[in-house]
């Protein structure tokens, strides 16, 4: 049975989530076509940028993501204590980095001290609309998902459904599921057979974060240079130029001191302990897949020992065959997590049953 939005994405439950989202009928987000030839790469630019500008404005923290060729994955962490702490004029100024906004509230913004008090009252009360919505995950997505959809439509002339249709949610209720499927994230394009390394994994999280540790930091691409800009409305254009001239969020952090004084939240693990986590899982190899790290890459080849986080968070080994065959993911249901934290979640939201639970048990102590 369908599950209303608010119930899948409940930060009383955890505010860490999995997200992902399919083009209709399987069309090509990304890459080339093999049918029609077309090639849609730089689709790819479009949806990291878009996700990583967005998370500016939002209370959504980024720690993984990887785009795909009809899909992309998200993980992410709804930060609402950090929307509740800003001004009003703070959230008027974030909302307004996107949207204008209706008339009286333009008019409050270019002359604060001179509006009257009914006014103010009717802008106190959108602020508050307002900041609902900036730590809304749904609103995150709804803005993501119809900036690409527009102009991935224009691009192919065509009108109607770009996606599958709301994107899928899963929540992720401990570190084990954090790491883990951040892990199965920045793994997509190894075990899609489309990346031999870690490095060389374009559009994802794990190759922006090994880049950076090597100084190297992407250039945004402007929106606004694309043919298409000139053919879309004008409304458009006004939304892709306020867009363009937005900062890309960084990625969230790794410290394993995660009680430390932080003015923003961290993943609670070392990134060199998350490095060895990734890559040990991306070298197992499977009979019946062909996507993994080929060790003979490496001048020095990389011993099979069972990184520190899979000892720490007491992992099985049966989660690397679950993440040679790619089936982590379909094994649970609208929540991932130990047999203890999903108990609890079926609980919470009055279910007979909570699919996942025997995977949860071989998988995570």
């Amino acid at each position: 049975m369908t599950r209303a939005r608010q119930q899948l994405i409940s930060l009383s439950d955890t505010p860490w989530y999995h997200l992902v989202n399919r083009c209709v009928r399987r069309a090509f987000l990304c890459g080339v076509d093999s049918i029609s030839g077309q090639n849609y790469e730089h689709r790819r630019e479009w949806i990291e940028q878009t996700m990583l500008k967005l998370a500016s404005v939002f209370a959504v923290d980024i720690a993984a993501f990887a785009v795909m060729s009809n899909h992309y994955h998200l993980v992410v962490r709804i930060d609402q204590k950090r929307a509740q702490a800003w001004s009003d004029d703070e959230v008027l100024e974030r909302w307004t980095q996107l949207f204008s906004g209706p008339v009286y509230l333009q008019r409050y913004l270019a002359d604060k001290d001179q509006a009257e008090p009914a006014i103010v009252k009717q802008v106190q009360q959108l602020a508050q609309t307002y900041r609902e919505r900036l730590y809304d995950l749904s609103w995150y997505m709804r803005v993501l998902n119809e900036t690409i959809a527009r102009m991935a439509n224009k691009e192919d002339g065509v009108k109607g459904h770009f996606w599958e249709g709301r994107f899928k949610s899963q929540a992720l209720l401990d570190e084990q599921a954090i790491l883990s499927v951040m892990a199965y994230v920045d793994l997509n394009p190894v075990r899609a057979n489309i990346a031999n390394d870690l490095s060389d994994s374009e559009f994802t999280s794990i190759q922006r974060r090994i880049e950076q540790t090597q100084g190297i930091e992407k250039q945004p691409i402007s929106m606004r240079t694309s043919p298409l800009f000139d053919t879309l409305g004008e409304e458009a254009q006004q939304f892709l130029t306020k867009l363009d001239a937005l900062p890309h969020a960084k990625l969230m952090a790794f410290d394993p001191l995660e009680h430390s004084q932080k003015t923003q939240p961290v993943i609670a693990f070392a990134w060199k302990d998350y490095l060895e986590f990734v890559d040990y899982l991306g070298r197992a190899v499977h009979p019946n897949k062909s996507g993994f790290i080929n060790s003979a890459q490496h001048a020095q080849p990389v011993q099979p020992v069972q990184p520190k986080l899979m000892q720490q968070l007491q992992l099985s080994e049966d989660l690397v065959d679950s993440f040679c065959q790619g089936k982590l993911l379909k094994s649970f249901g609208h929540a991932i997590g130990n047999t203890t934290d999903l108990n609890q979640y079926k609980q919470a939201h009055n279910q007979q049953r909570q699919r996942g639970q025997y995977t949860a048990m071989r998988l995570f102590a």
